[in-house]
């Protein structure tokens, strides 16, 4: 049995991540999150498949507005995805959401991110940096001349950097890319950096099976190693075969 990294724990709704806590399962809706009945009915389904937390757009008001009405009938906790709107944070959370995730690289103003992590902390909410290879701060790329390990760990942490002006903690990290080899030199790197619970994923994995070799090779090298709190296969195929797919890797 592998020996699982000692990290800081935080709590999605009911659903402890880190801290000795089993792996969660993740999966994100396809429907629009406007589509009250259509995305329960997924989510609904993803619960069933092993789905421990999912993810839903918030991406216009509209989406703000569906979440008010799915949260309080979701039989798991869900996580609002921000795009580029930091309003959208703040109408997320007046929604009920468990959580956000913002990716550093969509929502660069200081006063922003400040401004959102301030509301989650006073609403007891966590937020996942999901800082993602294909969309890094222009910046990060010229100072390491292209995507590395170093510039999405440095990514992640100039957020966190943000987040502790305004004592906000209740914190997890992914650093995903589509290139694997890269995705694990990034999770390492940062395990190295901090205690912070961290959300394992290979992005654009593409459909089965391909899809499924290559974000196991991702994850499951990483979970060995002890590195990891959370999971998502990032499948092109129906979510429901991620949840399976992460349910099966951890059973």
């Amino acid at each position: 049995m592998f020996e699982r990294r000692n990290t800081q724990q935080i709590m999605v709704g009911k659903v402890p991540v880190g801290g000795g806590a089993p792996i969660t399962v993740q999966s994100m809706t396809t429907t629009k999150t406007a589509d009250v009945e259509g995305t329960l009915q997924q989510i609904y389904a993803l619960a069933a498949a092993g789905c421990d937390i999912v993810r839903c757009t918030c991406n216009d008001q509209d989406a703000a507005e569906g979440l008010a009405q799915i949260v309080p009938r979701s039989p798991i906790p869900i996580i609002a995805d921000i795009h580029h709107q930091y309003k959208m944070a703040l109408a997320a959370m007046e929604a009920g959401v468990h959580g956000l995730r913002l990716n550093p690289g969509n929502i660069r103003k200081p006063e922003h991110i400040k401004a959102v992590a301030s509301e989650a902390r006073d609403r007891n909410l966590a937020i996942r940096i999901g800082v993602n290879g294909g969309s890094l701060d222009p910046s990060l790329y010229e100072k390491y001349g292209g995507l590395t390990a170093a510039a999405m760990v440095e990514s992640a942490m100039h957020e966190i950097a943000y987040f502790k002006e305004v004592d906000f903690n209740l914190i997890k990290i992914s650093v995903k890319a589509s290139n694997v080899p890269l995705m694990v030199e990034a999770y390492r790197m940062l395990a190295e950096a901090t205690d912070i619970p961290l959300h394992l994923g290979v992005t654009e994995a593409g459909p089965p099976p391909a899809g499924l070799i290559k974000a196991t090779a991702g994850i499951s090298t990483l979970i060995l190693e002890g590195i990891g709190d959370t999971i998502r296969y990032s499948l092109t195929a129906d979510p429901v075969e991620e949840a399976r797919a992460g349910r099966q890797l951890l059973e």
